[in-house]
């Protein structure tokens, strides 16, 4: 398999000097120059800073800790520090300390008066214990048990260094002070949502195999219900100690200890070294082009940035907007399909493998990519065959924010799947997370998400999995936009809709509640949420040769999951010096606020 595709990926490089099946109806400068152009002919200067500050998160608790923090004097970056805390406090369904994410930054003040955009990469590592081996049962297959369910699925928390991370590199406020809302939210509780009810009972019977986190989601002897307070004093405890001593209070001293029994324990191997010796990791975000727009997005281990970039610049190729429903849908479609091929054989973590960034990201080879495309026929991924990709869970989750001075955050953080591992070591609150399987544990075995890797993302001591998170930002000569969305492996495509929806002129909330659809190279389905595609759209895109698998033509006890996403957005438009938002209709705890003015200092 990789000796073919490492010979597609030359055929490729063949075909990008070959001209494009379809001509490009407009320069890709033409949103700009109209931009520049209503500026001149209505004589109104472009804005030079926000009028106040916007916030979008899945939880109304969590924007509003954004705000109470911004109204104490922070900026953006301490704001943003607040959020992912009050995130990690009443979405434990999603993403918490014992879990990771991307920040990705733009500092308004810094870079000569342009600004400065930076990625911070707070994905978890990989234990030196965390071998292939340890995921393979007696017949050596993938065991799901391991790599998905309790300390042998979980790798080493990031998310705790980077709140230290941003509070102190970037934020103007202690440490203490952005985090006193979550310590608020979980010592004195927070009401149950049904989401989290509802993902709890799936994810029940793994859960109550442990006392820690029993001790937690049963403390007051049933499963958590709507409406009830949760309340989490171990957890408040765990961010006491971070807010007093930053990185030494979670990954080293007291909790630090809790944490390595709670895993030992069970089973598991962590060492007090690799817990000391966690660190984040600052990259160069990855900028490319599309149609007027700059699209600064994540850089590997990001698998979301390099896909986002294959895809977008194909889809250059062609005016989308002049495009019928059903010819629009069907390149885009095929875009999906070529980014998820490369992303399964190139990508990983930059630190360990070479990824040929420089060439998955080319605006050359998407034009050869581009030139493989029928317009009036889709492409068969009969490589071999691939398992069905699992339904939509509520794992991971994203926030948006931009405040008065123009800083900017778009950030994605998760414990992978639903409620991570199930396991919180005793005495802490911390929700481990299993991204273990992400990694590539068996080459060419899906994991959860029916995506496979081979040696480009096999774990390593240290190595961070590949990962689909795509926060990102958009910028133009009138609008900024930031965005990003969870959804396993089509948190991407979600992403890719969202821009092509700004691309289109939508505003922000309109971009939030745009129907989605997804296709990952294997299997060889189109997947839709539900009412995505009319029933004409769907009967053209199957004479076209695609296969659709649609919520619609199947009978499923899961008919709630067949929405997905949570995609939340803020755009700044600088001819009107208007901030919108946009949180996910799909999620009903969700919020998106803008205040004007703000008592912040540029």
């Amino acid at each position: 398999m990789k000796s073919v595709s490492r010979v597609l990926l030359a055929f490729v490089l063949a075909l990008a000097g070959l001209p494009a099946l379809a001509e490009t109806a407009r320069p890709p400068s033409a949103h700009a120059d109209a931009a520049a152009a209503r500026a001149e002919g209505d004589g109104k200067a472009l804005a030079t800073h926000p009028p106040g500050a916007a916030i979008a998160s899945a939880h109304a608790l969590a924007t509003d800790a954004g705000f109470e923090v911004l109204a104490a004097g922070g900026n953006a970056f301490d704001a943003a520090v607040a959020v992912s805390a009050a995130l990690s406090v009443v979405e434990p369904i999603s993403s918490g300390l014992g879990g990771g994410g991307f920040f990705l930054l733009h500092q308004a003040d810094a870079g000569g008066g342009a600004g400065r955009d930076v990625f911070v990469d707070a994905r978890e590592t990989a234990p030196a214990a965390a071998t292939p081996e340890r995921y393979r049962d007696a017949e050596g297959k993938l065991d799901r048990e391991h790599s998905q369910n309790g300390p042998w699925a979980a790798a080493i928390p990031g998310l705790p260094a980077a709140l230290v991370h941003l509070a102190q590199r970037y934020g103007r406020l202690p440490l203490s002070a952005s985090l006193a809302p979550a310590v608020r939210l979980a010592r004195d509780g927070f009401p149950v949502y049904e989401r989290l009810e509802r993902g709890y009972a799936a994810r029940r019977e793994v859960m109550e195999r442990y006392p820690g986190t029993r001790a937690v989601f049963l403390a007051g002897g049933q499963p958590p219900k709507s409406g009830q307070l949760l309340k989490q004093p171990d957890l408040a405890r765990t961010l006491e100690a971070l807010a007093k001593d930053g990185f030494d209070g979670f990954y080293r001293g007291p909790v630090a200890k809790k944490l390595l029994a709670g895993v030992r324990a069970q089973g598991g191997r962590w060492t007090a070294d690799e817990l000391a010796g966690y660190r984040v990791q600052e990259r160069e975000p990855l900028r490319f082009g599309y149609r007027g727009w700059e699209i600064v997005t994540a850089p590997p281990p990001s698998s979301g940035g390099v896909a986002l970039a294959q895809m977008l610049q194909i889809l250059a190729g062609w005016d989308l907007a002049r495009l019928d429903p059903a010819h629009r849908t069907h390149l885009t479609i095929e875009a999906m399909r070529r980014a998820y091929r490369d992303r399964t054989f190139y990508l990983g973590d930059p630190d360990f493998v070479h990824v040929p960034v420089d060439v998955l990201a080319s605006p050359y080879y998407a034009a050869g990519l581009r030139a493989t495309i029928n317009p009036e026929k889709a492409t068969s991924s009969d490589v071999f065959s691939g398992l069905p990709t699992p339904l939509e869970d509520e794992e991971t989750t994203h926030f948006s924010i931009i405040d008065v001075a123009g800083n900017r955050v778009a950030a994605t953080q998760t414990v992978n799947l639903l409620f991570g591992s199930g396991l919180v070591p005793p005495g802490t609150g911390v929700l481990l997370n299993n991204e273990m399987d992400d990694f590539a544990l068996l080459p060419g075995q899906p994991n959860a998400f029916g995506v496979m890797g081979y040696e480009a993302n096999a774990p390593q001591p240290g190595k961070r999995p590949l990962s689909s998170m795509t926060p990102t930002f958009m910028v133009s000569p009138d609008e900024v936009a930031v965005l990003g969305t969870p959804g396993g492996s089509r948190i991407i495509t979600m992403v890719l809709l969202g821009v092509l929806g700004y691309a289109d002129g939508l505003g922000a909330q309109e971009v939030a509640a745009l129907p989605r659809y997804h296709h990952q190279w294997l299997p060889d389905v189109v997947q839709a949420e539900s009412g995505a595609f009319a029933p004409e759209l769907a009967a053209r895109l199957r004479a076209m040769g695609h296969t659709l698998r649609l919520p619609e033509d199947t009978v499923s006890a899961r008919a709630s999951s067949h929405v997905w996403g949570n995609l939340q957005t803020v755009l700044w438009n600088r001819r009107d010096n208007a901030l919108s938002g946009g949180a996910d209709p799909r999620n009903p705890v969700g919020k998106a606020q803008v205040q004007v003015p703000m008592a912040v200092a540029p």
